[in-house]
Parts: structure tokens; sequence; C-alpha cells
């Protein structure tokens, strides 16, 4: 038989009772509570958490806010990155801008100066061809007030080993490496009265081409066997007469900045007249200037040296000993060798 409990009874009872009748629910709860107590389970355990348990359960968890930190953080340094490699591509068009504008700049005054420096060129060569005809000592002269007045404007210029340079009254064959259409320039700058190899097409450049013509430049066509047979024949006669001759004998300007491999020809004219070879590093040319984007020049210095005489016998030992004295100076200032 059922009892159905008091209020006194309802109030005691571990669950707490929804209303008074469900009665006979409480007193089926209240059999299984005495039963899971009996059987070894605690009725607390049963009870609902106490408040204090609810704020600890739901506490807010601090890495939850740390790894919002985290976030924003990597979002700020992705928004810095972004803006300096924006910052970067700014400066690098500027840059190239800048490079095209000294380009201009180094044409137009090449340009107006050769126009001034040609006239006295003309002016003095019915002398020259009576006085000089070989070594053109007033050409060479004109022509180093350009070179200098040019390059002078644009970056700088350092020399070393000036006292290995033979006087211009001793015939002497000179090479160096080739990186940039700069090269001449500045060798123009020594002051030598050499005589270099270039191309025929190049003399049909007005004013530049024609000054070249008035220096006694040997004209060259690259495909061309016999063309290569009487250049060599004239150097040969050059050298003979009193006058110097100068070979880039990589044959053309380094596409890549690295040292090309050595044709024998200017070597064989030494050997063949027993004039010194005077071996010549030209360092941070192709930089300013680089071979095939002749359109621009960027900023900074070139460093020329020259080292110490060689003589011999022999052509390939000269081709040799020359390169290897250029090719070891162009590794200790951090250029590449083929």
């Amino acid at each position: 038989m059922l009892l159905r409990p008091g209020p006194a009874a309802a109030a005691a009872s571990p669950i707490p009772v929804a209303s008074s009748s469900s009665a006979n629910h409480a007193v089926a709860v209240g059999v299984g509570a005495r039963s899971l107590r009996y059987r070894g389970v605690s009725v607390g355990a049963l009870r609902s958490p106490s408040p204090q348990v609810l704020a600890t359960r739901w506490r807010p968890r601090r890495d939850t806010v740390v790894r919002s930190d985290v976030v924003a953080g990597g979002a700020a340094a992705a928004a810095g990155d972004s803006t300096q490699a924006l910052s970067g591509t700014q400066l690098s068009e500027y840059l190239q801008v800048a490079s095209r504008f000294r380009g201009v700049c180094f044409y137009l005054v090449t340009a107006v100066a050769a126009i001034f420096l040609f006239v006295a060129m003309v002016a003095v060569h019915p002398l020259v061809l009576l006085f000089d005809r070989y070594r053109r000592r007033a050409q060479h002269y004109i022509a180093k007030i350009w070179a200098t007045l040019t390059i002078s404007m644009f970056y700088k210029l350092e020399v070393e080993g000036m006292e290995n340079l033979p006087p211009n009254s001793s015939p002497a064959v000179y090479v160096a490496n080739h990186q940039s259409f700069l090269d001449i320039y500045t060798l123009l700058t020594l002051g030598r009265c050499f005589k270099f190899i270039s191309k025929t097409s190049i003399f049909m450049f007005p004013i530049i081409g024609w000054a070249m013509y008035l220096l006694g430049v040997i004209p060259l066509r690259r495909m061309d066997s016999r063309s290569q047979l009487d250049c060599l024949k004239r150097c040969v006669d050059l050298v003979g007469k009193g006058a110097s001759v100068f070979f880039f004998p990589e044959g053309t300007r380094s596409r890549d900045g690295k040292l090309g491999v050595f044709k024998r020809g200017a070597f064989s004219v030494a050997t063949k007249t027993g004039a010194p070879v005077i071996p010549i590093t030209l360092i941070g040319t192709g930089k300013l200037m680089p071979s095939g984007m002749e359109g621009i020049l960027n900023s900074g210095s070139v460093k020329v040296i020259i080292h110490r005489p060689i003589q011999g016998n022999n052509a390939e030992t000269l081709c040799s000993e020359a390169r290897n004295v250029i090719a070891d100076t162009l590794l200790l200032h951090g250029y590449g060798v083929h």
C-alpha cells in the first residue's frame, strides 16, 4: 500500500518534487534513491551542481584569448609583409626609371661632347697624318677628354697599376675582359694610343663612327675569315711601326658577367712582333650597363686593374697566362669564370 508523502517528507526528499500531484513518481524516485544508496552509490552524486561549480565550469578559457591575440598578431604581420612587399616593388620600379633616365642623360652628354670634340679631331687630322700617322696621339688625347667628360658625371672610376703601363712610345698588345659598352669609354681614359678592333657596322654611326675612323680603329667583319686574317696582319703592321693595339680576347661582351674563353689572335700578334702583353681587368662596367641593356645606366663605380706585362714566344702560353691573371682578379672580386 503506497502512502502520499506529506509536505515535510517532500521537503526532505533528495530529489526535488515538481508538484504534489506526482506522488507516485516521487515515491518511485525515492525508492530508486534508496536502492542506489544500498548499492554503494551516493545520492549526493545525483544532486544538481552548486552555483560555484557552475561558475567555475563556465569560466572563459585564457588560451582562447591567447589564440585570438596570436591570430590578430599574425594578421598584422601579414599586413606588414604586404606593405613591405609593396614598398619593395615601388622601390624597384623607381630604380628602373632612374636607370633609364640616367641612360638617356649619358647618351645626351656623350653626343653633345662628341660633336664639339669631333670638330677638333677634324681640324688636327691633316697634321696627324703628316707627323703621327700610326700612333695619332693628338686624336687619342681628344678621345680621352671626351671619355673623361662623359663618365665623370655618371660613375666613379678607380685605376690601379698605372705604373705597369708602358709609355706611348713603346708598342704593346693590350688585352682585357669585355663586360659592357662602357669598357671603351673606361679604357680611353688611360691615355694610351692603342687601336681598338671594332665591328664594321659601328663605323656607320654618325659622329661616333667617324671619330673611330679618325682614331685609326681597325674594322672587322666577325663572320668573315678573310677579314679576320686582314685584321691580324694590320695589327702586326701597326705594332711593327710603333703603335699599340687593343684586343678583347673573348671576342664579344659577356652575357652573364663571367669571363669567357680567350682566342689566340692577340697573342699571335705579340709573339710575331715581340711586343709585351698588358693584361687589364675591368670590374663593375657590366653592373652599370649590362650587355644587351645598353638603354640603362645603373649607379655604381668601376675599377680598372692594370697587371704587369707578360712576354713570351708561345701564343698558347701567353694566352693562358693572361687569362689566368684576369680570371684570378675577377674571382677575388666576386665574379665568375667559365
